[in-house]
């Protein structure tokens, strides 16, 4: 396994800080396009906008920006798996360990378990997206060319 290329350690610890890491990005970004959203429209910001699953829907206009917020989020933390964890096989294990925990966290905050079908759809919908997009950032970069030598080509 040593001459392999880009072969893979087992580091405990570097996974659950990027598992931590990764956490933060999806709730920092998620409430900054709460935030943002809130502000447009010139509502207050809640967490429940965040950990309750009944505020999502078609419905009401609330739902429908929170919804968005969690789209737009979905695509923000596309680029956190980029940036943070930086290879295409593992962003289907992050996004789905995000998205867990955040699962663990409606639940908890809400004191049942989420049953809203428009919840579970925002959820799969902003997995596949996350999951999806992550990967093609992080296969572009894993794919760019590597040079092999750094002289400067001669014109012989």
């Amino acid at each position: 396994m040593a001459g392999q290329f880009r072969s893979y350690v087992w580091d405990p610890l570097l996974i659950l800080s990027q598992i931590v890491l990764m956490q933060t990005v999806y709730y920092g970004s998620l409430g900054l396009w709460l935030a943002l959203v809130d502000g447009l429209v010139r509502s207050s910001p809640s967490l429940d906008q965040m950990f309750d699953a009944e505020i999502l829907g078609f419905s009401t206009p609330p739902g429908r920006l929170s919804m968005m917020s969690f789209i737009l989020n979905a695509l923000t933390c596309a680029l956190g798996l980029l940036y943070f964890i930086r290879r295409g096989k593992q962003c289907l294990d992050f996004t789905v360990t995000v998205h867990f925990f955040h699962l663990l966290g409606c639940w908890f905050y809400s004191s049942r378990f989420p049953s809203a079908l428009t919840w579970w759809l925002v959820q799969a919908v902003c997995i596949a997206l996350m999951a999806v997009i992550g990967e093609y950032l992080c296969m572009r970069t894993e794919l760019k060319e590597i040079p092999l030598n750094s002289a400067p080509k001669s014109s012989v």
